[in-house]
């Protein structure tokens, strides 16, 4: 009878192990799938978090995670801060002391050659090692492939100003209509030099402060195209429309009789 009831009380321990083990598998699943919700809730979430100009990657992304990314969001601070440095002072010698370009390509020319060829004349008589002056090529794949990319960014532009004349889009109309207006205000306040610049500046300012501020830059920026739609509506309720009404069709849109 003592071992029947140690075989009985054997049994029950398996059969509430095998219970116990199921309610843990069952609430570790359980436990999972609430993960797994929140997961996809969170992702839900950052889908539909408001991007200036509909952007999807990160800002070093946009700039093309190579190099060039790395120089305007200051990941390399001595590259960068030297590439503005240099924008600076060429800034302060061509517009502040109005120094001119080619002249100051003929000083340094005059200066570079004088100094290179006292140093390899008086090599010979301090019997030392003259300059080692490197050949200097330009490879043709380079300036094939810039030439095809500035060749594909006008074509885009001229894509665009064409789609914009031919009056399929009243929108992007009146955009550039008000960039062209800006540009040619800044163009009577300062010149060319001094507008590519303010332009250098800011490429080396804007991205770097936006990269640091993007989620309150982003929430100011959804306020504001919400409010910039809003009042685009009402004018193209009150005004555009009547005024599009109003101009007469041509000929060729008339029906035949």
């Amino acid at each position: 009878m003592a071992e029947e009831q140690k075989h009985e009380e054997s049994i029950m321990e398996k059969i509430a192990e095998m219970i116990h083990g199921h309610d843990d598998s069952s609430s570790s699943s359980s436990d999972s799938d609430d993960e797994k919700k929140k997961s996809e809730s969170s992702s839900t979430l950052k889908t539909k978090i408001y991007r200036l100009f509909g952007r999807e990657q990160p800002v070093h992304k946009v700039f093309g995670g190579g190099k060039p990314a790395d120089i305007f969001l200051w990941r390399n601070k001595k590259v960068s801060g030297g590439v503005l440095g240099a924008a600076t002072v060429s800034w302060i010698l061509f517009e502040l002391l109005e120094y001119n370009l080619l002249t100051l390509f003929g000083h340094i020319s005059i200066l570079a050659l004088a100094v290179l060829f006292l140093w390899s004349s008086a090599s010979t008589f301090i019997h030392k090692t003259p300059p080692h002056i490197p050949e200097v090529h330009i490879p043709e794949e380079i300036v094939l492939q810039l030439a095809s990319g500035l060749r594909i960014e006008i074509n885009r532009g001229f894509t665009v100003l064409r789609d914009i004349a031919s009056g399929r889009d009243l929108k992007k109309f009146l955009l550039v209509i008000g960039g062209l207006w800006v540009l040619s205000k800044l163009g009577s306040c300062c010149n060319f030099l001094t507008l590519i610049y303010i332009a250098t500046v800011l490429l080396f300012s804007v991205p770097v402060l936006y990269e640091k501020y993007e989620d309150k830059v982003d929430d100011f920026g959804e306020k504001a195209m919400r409010e910039i739609k809003k009042q685009y509506a009402v004018l193209d309720e009150k005004v555009l429309s009547k005024a599009m009404s109003k101009i007469p069709k041509g000929a060729f849109y008339k029906k035949k009789d």
